[in-house]
């Protein structure tokens, strides 16, 4: 990396959910829905995309609006593209697939495809892939698409019931795969096989819930999807594109819920909520990609990353979030970092599970991540909002060396001390008083060197905006 990369590795005013990671050429594409800052829905954008060269993933490029709403001939002037998925087809044009229901009626949910000659766009619409026969089994939606050897396999399906599609929950089967014609890339080949159910047996609670991705690594065809219990990503491994595919645990979750004895929404360090992302390999290293969420409910959610390990048995251990994701090592343990890089944000109570928008997150001590203004594409000026007693900021991790000062910079009606611990003890309590404008505190910093995580708590009155901290 030339410079540093945090987590969400995208500029603070940008809302990427469900990206997924691909390298075409010398550089990584992200393609994923586009949510609005303080949105009422999901997906209210249109699909835009970044890219970063592959030596680089500090260096995150805006590549523009590839694909608009109103470039599918569906649309009339309502509805949301929900996660795509793309491909370099056997042509060697680019395909994007994505799922797309501009009314709530049996025929609207269906899976269509964009064409493009460049995987930066603009996308033009190619078709729609007729899986009507069979959505009273699998929902034509998240679609994943994989190309190997010339033969094209498209991944979709969720665990949701849709009493308007004529289904009932009993006929709901999960995950599904079809063949496309390689030759229009939009015909299937045969009916959809079963990827993975919604539940039972090995899987338990890890059932398919929707998320489809795939990819091949060391032989190995991994299927990356969102369980029932919809904040981690989990993985099954095949022999095949199509499977048969075996459970194999939880990759990643946005609460870290199934580590440090992180049991469930309201024990989790972190406020959680859907997530959906796919796996990027380069050379030997291996990054799985998924989504936070902001603003105290589910439809302002932003791209997050973080290192990956596959052991040799294909085996791939739940991995821990953090602020520093993509980086590949330890944050600098000086300097200034926006408060909004905090991978963990609970309040006194701890965490919950920001499925029910504007629900009671939304009130009392819960901190959550905003920003001024409305949703745009530049002046970046996100924080952390509604800062009160026993709320908990945490980072991890920091290369800690020789640190003799912690400051934070705050503004709000708030007496008190914010407390920093490194993970073991309280290493600063910083004096907190009242102020109007965005103003700095400081304590001297008792913590030793090594490799560190911080923790902000603020104990007293009133409540902060938690802008930045440094350390010196």
């Amino acid at each position: 990396m030339k410079r540093q990369v945090f987590n969400p590795y995208l500029p603070d005013y940008e809302y990427i959910p469900d990206a997924e990671p691909h390298v075409f050429g010398d550089r990584v594409y992200i393609y994923g829905s586009h949510d609005m800052f303080d949105g009422r829905t999901f997906c209210m954008g249109d699909y835009v995309t970044w890219s970063a060269p592959v030596d680089d993933l500090s260096d995150w490029r805006y590549e523009g609006v590839i694909y608009k709403k109103s470039d599918d001939p569906h649309y009339k002037g309502r509805g949301s593209m929900y996660a795509p998925d793309a491909c370099c087809g056997p042509d060697g044009r680019y395909y994007l697939y994505y799922a797309f229901a501009p009314g709530i009626t049996r025929r609207s949910w269906a899976i269509r495809c964009a064409v493009s000659d460049s995987p930066a766009g603009p996308f033009k619409y190619h078709g729609e892939v007729d899986l009507y026969a069979y959505s009273r089994r699998f929902l034509p939606f998240d679609p994943a698409v994989y190309v190997e050897d010339g033969r094209v396999w498209l991944y979709y399906g969720s665990g949701m019931f849709f009493p308007v599609l004529g289904t009932s929950k009993k006929k709901i089967l999960g995950g599904a795969v079809v063949e496309l014609d390689p030759a229009d890339m939009i015909t299937p080949l045969s009916p959809p096989r079963q990827t993975l159910p919604v539940g039972g047996g090995d899987m338990g609670e890890h059932g398919f819930f929707e998320a489809s991705s795939m990819r091949k690594i060391n032989g190995r065809y991994y299927f990356v999807y969102s369980s029932m219990l919809g904040h981690e990503l989990c993985y099954a491994t095949g022999d095949a594109p199509d499977g048969p595919f075996t459970y194999g645990g939880t990759i990643v979750s946005n609460g870290d819920i199934g580590l440090r004895g992180h049991r469930n929404p309201v024990t989790a360090s972190n406020y959680t909520g859907n997530t959906q992302g796919g796996i990027l390999s380069i050379g030997d290293r291996h990054y799985i990609f998924y989504h936070r969420h902001t603003n105290r409910h589910c439809y302002s959610r932003q791209a997050c990353a973080e290192e990956i390990k596959i052991e040799q048995d294909g085996s791939v251990a739940q991995v821990e979030i953090t602020s520093c994701g993509l980086n590949g090592k330890p944050l600098e343990g000086r300097g200034s970092y926006g408060a909004r890089i905090a991978c963990n944000l609970t309040s006194a109570k701890g965490g919950r599970f920001h499925s029910r928008p504007f629900g009671k997150e939304s009130k009392g001590c819960h901190p959550y991540f905003t920003q001024s203004g409305k949703d745009r594409e530049d002046k970046p000026d996100q924080y952390i909002a509604n800062f009160c007693d026993g709320a908990t900021a945490a980072y991890k991790y920091f290369d800690i060396r020789d640190v003799k000062t912690v400051s934070v910079m705050v503004k709000g009606r708030a007496n008190g001390v914010m407390l920093v611990s490194d993970g073991s003890k309280t290493v600063a309590q910083i004096p907190i008083t009242p102020t109007n404008t965005a103003e700095e505190f400081s304590a001297a910093y008792s913590g030793e060197n090594g490799i560190k995580p911080l923790s902000f708590t603020f104990k007293g009155k009133g409540r902060l905006d938690f802008v930045e901290f440094s350390l010196s």
